[in-house]
């Protein structure tokens, strides 16, 4: 009985499951989001122009911010009358795609301690959405939630398969040498997510990974370069980068901030609703948006891009129902572990694009699915047919066709035309309230 007991303890949320089955699990969430945390501070880097030295310190700080934030979502440490610091549900942080568009224009234009500026004072926005969530969550029920679950899993799709492909700044972007690898990876993943059992069923995506990861060696589409170039350990240097405040910049990001904290309702919505069965509680919702601003504060000081969760990870905890935080507190182990390790953090990076497109591509499926579950719990009458419908059809229409919005002020296509989610979000809230209601 107490075996047993210890081998159900990953599909609850709290418990310490035997360590030997917690690191695989582990292991499998750091594999999925470590090259996504990385390449947001990869691709600012460049666009500010920096030395190689603080191009390796703009990349650990951001594994190590991802981790200290996703720590204090699992584990909320203060809780009062008035607000929980976390949300205490089994989801991933990271640096976020979703603040690349506005923070290249503000990289161009200013630098690295402006985008820091405004992380800042979004954070401290945040914090304020937060505290008032339960009075906002009115707007959110499950129809509008799975909407925007639904149009996150959508607009990852066109990720996995430039992933799957290569990588659009990969010189071998779309030869068949990709494919064919994206593809065993792809089959690995699917055979064992429908055939396996126990831990090759609940570790599909990481088996996947390993065993694409060994076929691309075939291929000579690992480097090991980098790894053996970087240091053995660095720590973070606090207000390394400065802090600027540039009101144009601090209104960007805000605007991205209330947009983003918003959204978490989604990811929150899609964690319990795919791994726990439930809708997340307005207090689980509230910690974990007043944890959201309040760790991007501290990660502005310490130098670190943007966070938000990470749909991947929820598509994992989605498909694999393994709740348990310490498995997901050990994934931010790792990842802490890789931000003062360099050498580390350079290995996980070797794994190729196409590897990495074939096992999360599964993953966003998934996320795209848990959406359609919450939409299909309600009534699709005509009038929730026309919310879902128009809302989806105007987020990602616009994002795909952002040049349509040329005639506008660029902050407009900033904000509304490189994420679907965002006018996807505001047509559904909109369109909820305005529409009458079915009888």
């Amino acid at each position: 009985m107490e075996n047993q007991n210890k081998n159900t303890t990953i599909f609850e949320l709290n418990g310490v499951p035997p360590f030997g089955q917690a690191l695989p699990l582990a292991l499998q969430h750091v594999v999925a989001m470590i090259v996504g945390c990385v390449t947001p501070s990869i691709i600012i880097a460049g666009v500010a122009g920096l030395s190689e030295a603080e191009t390796v310190l703009l990349i650990q700080v951001a594994l190590v911010v991802a981790a200290f934030s996703t720590l204090i979502q699992l584990f909320p440490f203060i809780k009062t009358k008035y607000f929980v610091l976390g949300s205490g549900l089994p989801v991933i942080m990271g640096i976020s795609f979703a603040y690349l568009p506005s923070m290249q224009s503000i990289a161009e234009e200013f630098d690295i301690a402006t985008i820091l500026g405004a992380q800042l004072v979004g954070g401290i926005v945040a914090i304020f959405v937060g505290l008032f969530i339960k009075r906002i969550r009115k707007f959110f029920p499950p129809l509008i939630a799975g909407t925007v679950v639904f149009t996150v899993g959508l607009s990852l799709y066109p990720t996995a398969i430039n992933y799957m492909a290569g990588g659009t700044s990969s010189p071998t972007y779309g030869q068949w040498q990709n494919w064919l690898v994206a593809g065993i990876t792809l089959t690995v993943v699917t055979v064992l997510n429908h055939f396996g059992k126990g831990i090759f069923k609940l570790a599909s995506i990481l088996i996947g990974i390993i065993v694409g990861y060994i076929i691309s060696l075939f291929f000579g589409m690992v480097d090991f370069s980098a790894v053996a170039e970087a240091a053995m350990f660095q720590l973070p240097k606090p207000l390394h980068f400065g802090l600027k405040f540039e009101p144009s910049a601090c209104v960007a990001i805000s605007v991205l901030f209330v947009i983003n904290s918003i959204q978490a309702i989604g990811d929150f919505s899609a964690t319990t609703s795919g791994g726990m069965d439930r809708m997340p509680s307005d207090n689980e919702l509230q910690g974990g948006i007043v944890g959201y601003g309040f760790t991007n504060i501290c990660g502005a000081l310490m130098g670190g891009l943007p966070t938000a969760t990470f749909s991947q990870n929820v598509g994992i905890v989605a498909t694999t129902k393994v709740i348990n935080r310490c498995v997901l507190g050990g994934a931010a182990i790792i990842i802490l572990i890789a931000g003062l390790i360099p050498k580390f953090s350079s290995l996980l990076t070797t794994i190729p694009y196409c590897v990495l497109g074939g096992a999360t591509v599964s993953v966003f499926a998934s996320i795209a699915m848990t959406g359609m579950k919450l939409i299909a719990g309600e009534n699709l009458t005509f009038r929730n047919s026309s919310v879902v419908g128009l809302s989806v059809a105007l987020g990602m229409g616009i994002s795909q066709a952002s040049a349509a919005l040329s005639g506008f002020p660029s902050w407009v296509t900033m904000v509304f035309g490189k994420s679907p989610v965002v006018v996807t979000t505001i047509m559904a809230i909109l369109l909820n309230t305005v529409l009458p209601k079915d009888e």
